[in-house]
C-alpha cells in the first residue's frame, strides 16, 4: 500500500474525497504509477498530480482507474460531478511544482492506432493505382 501525503488544505471537502477515493482505487491495483500510465492514457506525472490533489483529474482518468481496480464507475463519477464544482481551478500548492505536460485524452491510443490504419490504407492504394497506371494494357 503506498504511503501517500497529505492533501493540501486549500482542496474542498468534496475534492478531497474524490482524490481519497481514488487513493484507495490505485491501492487496489497494485500498480505503480508509471504501470497506471503504460496501461492508461495518462502520463505518470499526471497520474501523481491527480492523486496528489494538485489538478482535478479529468472524467476519463477516472474511469479508466475505475477499470483498472473493478470498481464501479458510477459512484465515482458522481464524487467527480460534484468535485468539479468545488474544484479551484487555479493551481492548489501541493509540494514543489512540476512541468505541465500535454495529456492524451481518453481513447487517444485507439484515435492514433485508427490514423494509423488509415495512413497505411491510403498508401496502398495509391501503390495500386500507380501499379494500375504503369502496367501495359493488354493489347488484342
Amino acid at each position: 500500500m503506498t504511503r501517500w501525503r497529505p492533501l493540501p488544505d486549500a482542496l474542498p471537502r468534496e475534492a478531497r474525497h474524490l482524490v481519497e477515493q481514488l487513493r484507495t482505487l490505485k491501492d487496489r491495483t497494485g500498480l505503480s504509477l508509471a504501470d497506471l500510465a503504460r496501461r492508461t492514457a495518462y502520463s505518470k506525472s499526471s497520474w501523481q498530480r491527480y492523486l496528489s490533489g494538485a489538478k482535478q483529474p479529468p472524467r476519463g482518468a477516472v474511469q479508466a482507474l475505475c477499470r483498472m481496480a473493478g470498481a464501479e464507475q458510477a459512484r465515482l463519477l458522481a464524487l467527480w460531478d460534484l468535485a468539479d464544482q468545488t474544484w479551484p481551478h487555479g493551481a492548489v500548492a501541493a509540494g514543489p511544482a512540476e512541468p505541465m505536460t500535454d495529456e492524451p485524452p481518453a481513447g487517444a491510443e485507439y484515435r492514433r492506432w485508427r490514423a494509423a490504419a488509415l495512413v497505411s490504407f491510403g498508401v496502398i492504394v495509391v501503390l495500386l493505382a500507380g501499379l494500375l497506371w504503369v502496367l501495359p494494357v493488354g493489347s488484342g
